[in-house]
């Protein structure tokens, strides 16, 4: 039964997919939030008074087994199920509940370690079902350690006089702290923590935007109100945790089990399975709303134009969603409900009705049900965009640069299971762009891929070839040791002009396959980061209901790491990443906490015979030169003296994990901070305004002739409240809408406030400022040379 099932499920997925790293968390150490918060407990035995917990699903055992044997049998490594990953199973199964070791005491560990050698065993041990002991164990102490703590949490917030005049202080990173020992340790660690929470929030009430260089001294009520907020927010995370279902559970196990074979792969139940699916097609069915969670309450935080909620003139931002009826069933109480489920009640094919029973913000007394009919909501928040930068040329005219950002490589998981006018790619979206930036006449390209995660190997070797003419784009490695050369088949180029790929250390997986794409064929010169994050392995989709054909709900599915990615000239991309021609300095190169390397259970690196292919000769001529330029202005800019000043800070935080408990050191450290923040904004302020025009593109307004309106570079404010003065002649401001800006004045009024303040109203970039430097550059010696050919 299993090679057949087996085969079933592998033909289902043919497709190879890089996945989307939507999970990637970046740790800064500011504060511990109430996701790592312990549990108090009796150093013998947990509670009696404990919550009951779940039990297993029906089907439960049986997702577990298969599992097991898919990842057993079709790991890239060829790892079988042993000790060793029994191991590595249980301690990210601990991780996962107590990332920071400070909710289980150490004899909770020595009561669980019998199972640290055996969950093979009680995994695929028994006929197609695992024993799921031990994760319904665990979780069941971790609930009643955190009642536990909750309630001793509360009782010192309403019993606690917090004093910060000493120097202790608290290690705010745990990760590799031992457990408390004993219930005295733990009274220690969890009130040193509860402390650090108390004065983060005291300080953020102390200082904030609204009073610039003034501490605001607190009155017993602020202090009522910050105990307040603590106290609702551990009840709210033990709300959380106690609302968990059997499916979380089983989520968050089969987590630990897929993990302790690699990084990448996963299991994924339907709800999980779901949200890949929009991630990669950024399409779903739904009304178009963006929903927050409010301690309990489901709010609406805005409206996606021209999508079902924005057209009914029925919903607003600040609503509260108490009930969700699907068509004419029943309504579903949804307050106190985890956002993820009520999101699921919400969601639904396109053309079925759902019933919203809303709390309109303006009035909370009244109820009203409104009816909406689902849609396809495009995500076009998330498509790829563009801007056309047009600066003078010193001789009458102007140059024309273009940028396009790429998010990610999105592709619809199955075409056929939505609206063909609703499905995007990104090597369609970008060709459009690229011919609009084409008819408007720019000399040269910037391909912004930072950040970008990855997505659809297919998309990322069609957009590959829209720069290249036909020719290999990666090699793939299987566990079977076949080496497979995937590539671009049409020999036509959209765009062979000048070519700039700006990447950094969160650029991942198919971001990475381009760049070094581009990078081996001498097409584009690579710029940013150290490295890229070192993603280069492939991950296939499971389906596991031909496994569990008696399930009547879906049982999700196991991706898995099957393969591994090579670049053209046989060096992978995994661990080590895409080295760029040029490195700029950027705070994520410097941080421990990003990249593959940072991740338990990654795949080593490695390196195969290259393939065969026609080389530019496009980059490696200039590279010197352009580096050497770019560095000068680089030494020179301000900009990138606040990034190196930021650098050397964000260092020390990462070399010491602790925090003083002491208000007036924290009060003064916070306001040099935010003496140098205004300073900086002061000087900028000060600097002439760029001699540019912006134009943005999306994939829509692509196609229509002309340029639209030009992005302002300035904005002037004539309704806000001058919070202070700066030597330089600058003033800080509040808007009307409370937002913060520094800027000039544009004309002085009697006294010494002013009725205008110019503001300029683009982000500050150096990365993307230089690389257009550098691609200006660049295309000044390519015009010089017109000597290159493939070699």
């Amino acid at each position: 039964m299993f090679s057949l099932m087996n085969e079933i499920a592998y033909n289902g997925s043919k497709f190879l997919q890089i996945t989307a790293m939507r999970d990637l968390k970046i740790t800064v150490f500011t504060c511990i939030t109430a996701a790592t918060l312990a549990v108090l407990s009796a150093f013998a035995a947990p509670s009696t008074n404990a919550p009951a917990g779940p039990s297993p699903g029906p089907y439960d055992g049986q997702i577990a087994y298969w599992t097991a044997r898919l990842l057993d049998q079709y790991n890239y490594e060829q790892q079988p199920f042993d000790t060793s990953i029994s191991k590595k199973f249980f301690d990210g199964y601990l991780e996962s509940l107590d990332p920071q070791h400070d909710y289980f005491l150490q004899s909770d560990i020595d009561g669980f370690m019998h199972y640290r050698t055996n969950l093979d065993n009680l995994t695929v041990g028994r006929h197609e079902t695992a024993n799921l002991a031990p994760a319904y164990e665990i979780f069941q102490r971790y609930l009643e350690r955190l009642q536990q703590r909750t309630a001793y949490m509360d009782d010192l917030l309403k019993t606690d006089r917090f004093q910060f005049t000493g120097e202790d202080s608290v290690l705010v990173d745990r990760r590799y702290a031992p457990y408390p020992a004993d219930l005295d340790a733990a009274k220690q660690l969890w009130r040193e923590q509860l402390r650090y929470e108390y004065l983060q929030e005291k300080l953020n009430r102390e200082i904030s935007a609204t009073n610039a260089d003034e501490i605001v001294p607190l009155t017993r009520s602020n202090l009522a109100d910050i105990a307040d907020t603590l106290t609702r927010r551990y009840d709210w995370t033990l709300h959380m945790a106690t609302n968990l279902d059997t499916s979380d559970i089983l989520q968050m196990y089969l987590e630990a089990l897929v993990h302790a074979y690699d990084p990448h792969s996963d299991y994924l139940n339907n709800e999980h399975s779901q949200d890949f699916s929009i991630e990669m097609s950024l399409s779903l069915g739904g009304i178009g709303a963006q929903l927050r969670e409010d301690y309990g309450n489901c709010k609406i935080d805005s409206l996606v134009p021209g999508g079902p909620a924005e057209k009914s003139k029925q919903l607003n931002p600040g609503d509260y969603i108490i009930a969700v009826a699907q068509s004419n069933q029943p309504p579903v109480d949804v307050v106190g409900m985890e956002l993820d489920r009520v999101v699921q009640l919400i969601r639904g094919p396109k053309g079925t009705k759902v019933r919203l029973t809303i709390s309109p913000a303006d009035d909370r007394s009244t109820h009203r049900v409104v009816t909406l009919t689902r849609d396809e909501i495009k995500l076009q928040d998330e498509e790829s965009r563009a801007e056309l930068i047009e600066t003078p040329d010193g001789h009458g005219g102007t140059n024309r640069l273009g940028v396009i950002v790429v998010p990610s490589f999105y592709a619809p998981i199955d075409a056929s299971d939505s609206d063909p006018s609703a499905q995007s790619y990104v090597s369609v979206d970008v060709a459009k762009l690229i011919k609009k930036l084409e008819q408007e006449k720019v000399t040269g390209i910037v391909l912004d891929l930072r950040s970008n995660p990855g997505g659809s190997l297919e998309e990322a070797i069609k957009f590959t070839g829209l720069f290249i003419k036909q020719g290999p784009v990666v090699l793939v490695r299987t566990a079977e040791n076949q080496v497979l050369v995937d590539g671009d088949t049409d020999p036509s180029v959209l765009y062979d002009g000048p070519l700039v790929v700006l990447v950094n250390r969160l650029s991942a997986s198919a971001s990475e396959i381009v760049a070094a794409a581009l990078q081996d064929y001498g097409r584009a010169l690579i710029v940013g980061d150290t490295s890229t994050f070192g993603k280069g392995t492939v991950q296939q989709v499971f389906p596991l209901a031909p496994f569990i054909p008696f399930d009547p709900n879906d049982p999700g599915t196991v991706k898995i790491t099957r393969d591994k990615f090579y670049r053209v000239n046989g060096a992978s991309t995994q661990f080590k990443g895409v080295v760029p021609d040029i490195v700029l300095p950027d705070l994520w190169s410097y941080s421990t906490e990003i990249g593959e390397a940072s991740l338990e259970n990654p795949l080593p690196y490695d390196s195969i015979s290259p393939a065969t292919y026609d080389k530019l000769n496009l980059v490696k001529p200039y590279v010197d030169a352009l580096r050497t330029a770019s560095e000068a202005r680089v030494a020179t800019n301000l900009d990138f003296d606040y990034v190196r000043q930021d650098i050397a800070e964000f260092q020390k935080l990462q070399a010491d994990k602790t925090f003083v408990l002491n208000e007036r050191a924290q009060l003064q450290q916070h306001q040099e901070l935010a003496d140098r923040a205004q300073a900086r904004d002061a000087e900028r302020a000060m600097r002439p305004v760029p001699d540019e025009t912006i134009y943005d593109f999306t994939v829509e307004n692509a196609g229509t002739p002309g340029l639209p309106a030009p992005e302002p570079l300035l904005a002037t404010n004539t309704d806000f409240s001058v919070i202070s003065t700066n030597a330089n002649g600058s003033v800080t401001i509040m808007t009307t809408n409370n937002a913060i800006a520094t800027g000039i004045p544009a004309r002085p009024a009697a006294g010494s406030h002013w009725s205008e303040v110019i503001t300029q109203t683009q982000a500050v970039d150096p990365m993307l400022d230089e690389t257009e430097n550098i691609l200006e550059d660049y295309i000044t010696l390519l015009t010089t040379d017109r000597s290159l050919i493939a070699k």
